[in-house]
């Protein structure tokens, strides 16, 4: 595993703190737009994705590459994570990687 160059977890909030940085979050896919694609973050914020993404999309989705600004990500990695996936469990691992229990996390 590469830690060289970690990736943050992070939710729809925490992005706008990691701009021109590696994040990583799960997306529920609303719509594709023109080459990317329209989400919804774990704390319920529109995120745009752009960048390599899996064809065909599932409806939540992986995303892992540079945020390009408060709402956007342009994705280096995108991997389908089914049609099942509880996005309120990892708005709470978002929480704890960015607060009172970020030692544990690379």
């Amino acid at each position: 595993m590469d830690t060289s160059n970690p990736a943050a977890f992070v939710n729809g909030e925490l992005l706008r703190m990691f701009v021109g940085r590696r994040v990583r979050t799960v997306i529920q896919v609303l719509r594709t737009d023109g080459g990317g694609v329209v989400g919804k973050s774990c704390d319920d914020q529109q995120i745009v994705v752009t960048g390599q993404l899996p064809a065909p999309l599932t409806t939540f989705v992986e995303i892992i590459g540079i945020a390009d600004g408060a709402q956007s990500i342009r994705a280096d990695i995108g991997t389908n994570f089914g049609d099942n996936f509880d996005l309120l469990n990892y708005n709470q691992l978002c929480k704890l990687a960015n607060g009172e229990y970020k030692h544990l996390f690379i």
